[in-house]
């Protein structure tokens, strides 16, 4: 028994399922507990980039200086004026989705030029990354249902998730 609240009672992440449902795109305002700031040389073809092509918003934004984009809540980029990295980072910002939506980011992702193709992970997730044109490492992810007899659920056994009694890792 723990005293702590369950998580998923705050977090916009569904479980994951078959019938997972993407929560809508979240408008309001909040202080918001994480955010990725991004330079970029080109405010407004970052701003065409992550909203044609990741699905975020625009919020608001201060023009030429700097937009709030989001998608869920608690999804939150601050892109602002400045100079990129020459290079991606080997560091990432992973963004949580449902299975249905990373197809059709990959699609809307090659229709901007990029050559974007979804890959199973060992820890159960399908995941597609980017590298956006400020060089930054962008990763989508989405749980998969759990299948304690495939490779994945064997894995995950063999490192202690989903093997106890209550099935609280399942």
């Amino acid at each position: 028994m723990t005293d702590l609240p369950d998580a998923f009672d705050i977090s916009p992440v569904p479980a994951p399922g078959p019938d997972a449902v993407a929560p809508p795109l979240f408008r309001g305002i909040y202080g918001m507990p994480m955010f990725v700031t991004i330079p970029t040389a080109d405010l407004a073809a970052s701003i065409d980039f992550w909203t044609r092509g990741l699905g975020f918003f625009e919020l608001f934004g201060i023009p030429g200086q700097m937009t709030h984009l989001r998608r869920w809540a608690f999804q939150d980029v601050l892109l602002v004026h400045g100079t990129p990295e020459d290079t991606a980072p080997a560091a990432s910002v992973s963004f949580a989705c449902v299975l249905d939506q990373i197809d059709p980011i990959a699609e809307a992702l090659r229709a901007l030029g990029i050559d974007a193709h979804p890959r199973d992970t060992m820890w159960n997730t399908r995941d597609i990354e980017v590298i956006t044109p400020e060089n930054t490492r962008v990763i989508f992810t989405a749980a998969k249902v759990f299948d304690p007899d495939s490779v994945e659920g064997r894995t995950l056994r063999a490192v202690g998730i989903g093997t106890d009694d209550n099935e609280s890792h399942v």
